[in-house]
């Protein structure tokens, strides 16, 4: 009889490879597109200038709780606020949709590429030789996406309800270019988020089951198509985060013109 021993487990070297393909390409792009916006919003929540225009509201900065444009919900900002930090509105609300998007599944996969090459593609050598996955500190603290998911829901409408009054001028109703850029930003958000995999096990109906109603099935085939999207919104929804930042900010600074079309 033969031996059915199993050959034990080659162990590749750091980006030891066979492949010819250009592997290294997507994780290069992925850390050059992360990583850019990590330090752009970075830059741009301590700023704490240029962030309205007219009823233009950043997403960076909204809600804005505290500040000193007319958009703030309870006035300036408030007294117990650390003097060593600067004081910016996007400080108070930025951890809650940066824990969301850094907990999500796609860009878990995604940023363990690209940034720490866990590993950094399929049949190329890995940094380490042992895997824990992620039930062991610090990477089981990514459990919490669920949490920030209701936090992204509200986020949703709060950016919608801002993105309404992007409509109303001193003037009375009006569009201009940057309506239709916050509300194109709350489009690709919604189906970023609407598309989230906790949402989808959540109206999903029970564990490892579809749900029989009527209303629950078409909720779960609703999420569930834009599951099948979820890399492609998750990367629109957050170049268009950045660029309704940016409008906004260069049509404060008078370096754009925001063109009214009614």
């Amino acid at each position: 009889m033969a031996d059915a021993t199993a050959a034990p487990r080659k162990v590749r070297l750091f980006l030891a490879t066979e492949r010819r393909d250009r592997w290294w390409l997507p994780p290069l792009l992925t850390f050059a597109g992360l990583f850019s916006f990590i330090v752009y919003v970075t830059w741009a929540a301590f700023q704490n200038s240029h962030y309205t225009y007219g009823p233009y509201l950043s997403p960076l900065y909204a809600p804005e709780l505290f500040g000193t444009s007319p958009h703030a919900w309870f006035g300036p900002p408030p007294g117990w606020w650390p003097a060593v930090i600067p004081f910016s509105p996007a400080l108070l609300i930025l951890p809650f949709p940066a824990g969301f998007r850094f907990t999500c599944y796609y860009y878990r996969g995604a940023y363990y590429k690209a940034f720490w090459g866990d590993p950094p593609a399929c049949a190329v050598g890995e940094p380490r030789k042992s895997y824990l996955g992620e039930r062991h500190f610090p990477l089981v603290i990514q459990n919490v996406h669920r949490y920030f998911l209701y936090a992204a829901l509200a986020f949703i409408g709060l950016l919608a309800y801002d993105a309404i009054l992007a409509f109303w001028w001193k003037d009375g109703f009006g569009i201009g270019v940057g309506t239709l850029v916050m509300c194109t930003n709350v489009v690709l958000l919604g189906g970023y988020t609407l598309g989230c995999h906790s949402l989808r096990h959540l109206v999903g109906g029970g564990r490892d089951r579809l749900p029989s109603g009527t209303v629950e099935r078409t909720c779960y085939d609703c999420v569930s198509g834009l599951n099948r999207k979820h890399q492609l919104f998750a990367w629109c929804s957050l170049f268009s985060v950045g660029f309704t930042d940016v409008y906004i900010r260069m049509c404060a600074m008078g370096v754009w013109t925001d063109f009214r079309l009614i």
